[in-house]
């Protein structure tokens, strides 16, 4: 059920912010003039990596939380590990990096500035609305984990669940 769940969340939510809505922005036309190749080969590779990790993190949530993403049907365990171990919301930061290389690789700087919005949008929705639930929900293992791992920018080396912050 985690699973499904996942995947019926992955292609709503994300599929909506980082798919439709650039595609109802822009149907997928490049803008003018195109970009040099080694621009839109960076829009690609940040498509690209946008989507593993996206993908990379979802799987976490059925395989270390048993759970979902969806704020409907959580994880019974907190989630840390993989992606989780270098940066707090791995999810967000994969949509705004995919839109950002959808915005390279197309020209299209509507989706830079709609990447900005999703950007203070996710922030005020982790600032006002995940935290305080994770930190209802988990406690202290919450707390540690929020005090040693980034928000937004990589941690490196990532988090050992072990160390002391």
């Amino acid at each position: 059920m985690a699973a499904a769940g996942s995947v019926l969340f992955l292609v709503v939510a994300p599929g909506a912010v980082a798919g439709l809505i650039p595609w109802l922005l822009t149907g997928w036309n490049e803008g003018l003039p195109p970009y040099r190749f080694p621009v839109r080969a960076l829009g690609v590779a940040l498509i690209a990596a946008g989507v593993l990790a996206l993908a990379w993190a979802f799987a976490r949530f059925v395989m270390e939380g048993a759970g979902t993403p969806a704020p409907i049907a959580p994880t019974d365990q907190l989630v840390v590990g993989g992606l989780y171990r270098f940066v707090r919301n791995p999810t967000y930061v994969a949509v705004v990096v995919t839109v950002v290389g959808q915005a390279l690789f197309l020209v299209r700087p509507i989706l830079l500035v709609y990447a900005a919005g999703l950007s203070a949008l996710f922030a005020a929705f982790v600032r006002w609305y995940e935290e305080p639930t994770l930190a209802r929900r988990f406690g202290a293992r919450y707390e540690a984990y929020r005090m040693a791992v980034p928000a937004w920018r990589p941690r490196l080396p990532p988090w050992d669940p072990e160390e002391r912050s």
